[in-house]
């Protein structure tokens, strides 16, 4: 692929290729880490919190870009899958006119969204924020149930009283890192918790 002669990265290009690279060779496993988790809820995600913290358009759409790739690892691993992400970014992102700089600023916005998540700056809080801005949303059972799914077919099943106490436990700890997650997110995410304890307490 011939290097673009401009500074300016593609960041259209790049997000492009990274969708069409998820659309045409994500495993079908992968029920909840599927396209749509990465287009229609990480990247929508990045750029509405970007927007209501007033970044500029490089910053959001530099976040896009990390959001498009994210999880582009799993292409190749399950396990580690950031890591192996990462360097893809790294051999593909200079053929759209990324620099050293831009492309570590992707680097740390992907890595940061390995659990237990680190994120080290502003940009990177956003990202991982919005890996996770279904917690408070109301899909969240819907997706929830496709994520025990896939986690059944890479080998991890688990029943269904184990299922939402590791949600409950993980709906615990977790707590967003930016002022727009928190406002938008925290109220349904301690609704979601409620019933998961009620759910529990009827069961016995």
């Amino acid at each position: 692929m011939r290097r673009p002669d401009y500074h300016r990265p593609d960041y259209r290009r790049a997000v492009t290729y990274a969708i069409d690279c998820l659309r045409e060779e994500l495993p079908p496993e992968l029920t909840y880490h599927d396209l749509w988790h990465t287009e229609s809820d990480v990247m929508r995600a990045v750029a509405r919190f970007g927007a209501i913290a007033q970044l500029g358009d490089d910053e959001i759409r530099l976040m896009e870009v990390a959001a498009a790739f994210h999880d582009i690892g799993f292409l190749k691993t399950y396990q580690g899958h950031e890591r192996v992400g990462v360097e893809m970014v790294q051999t593909t992102l200079p053929d759209f006119g990324f620099d050293e700089r831009q492309i570590g600023l992707v680097e740390g916005m992907i890595l940061a969204t390995r659990l237990p998540q680190t994120p080290r700056n502003f940009l990177e809080e956003i990202v991982v924020d919005a890996d996770l801005d279904v917690l408070g949303r109301d899909d969240f059972f819907e997706r929830s149930k496709l994520l025990q799914r896939e986690l059944a077919l890479m080998g991890k099943p688990t029943t269904w009283r184990e299922w939402q106490e590791q949600q409950l436990q993980f709906l615990k700890q977790h707590t967003y890192f930016t002022p727009a997650a928190r406002a938008l997110r925290d109220e349904g995410k301690r609704r979601h918790l409620e019933v998961i304890e009620g759910w529990l307490r009827v069961r016995g």
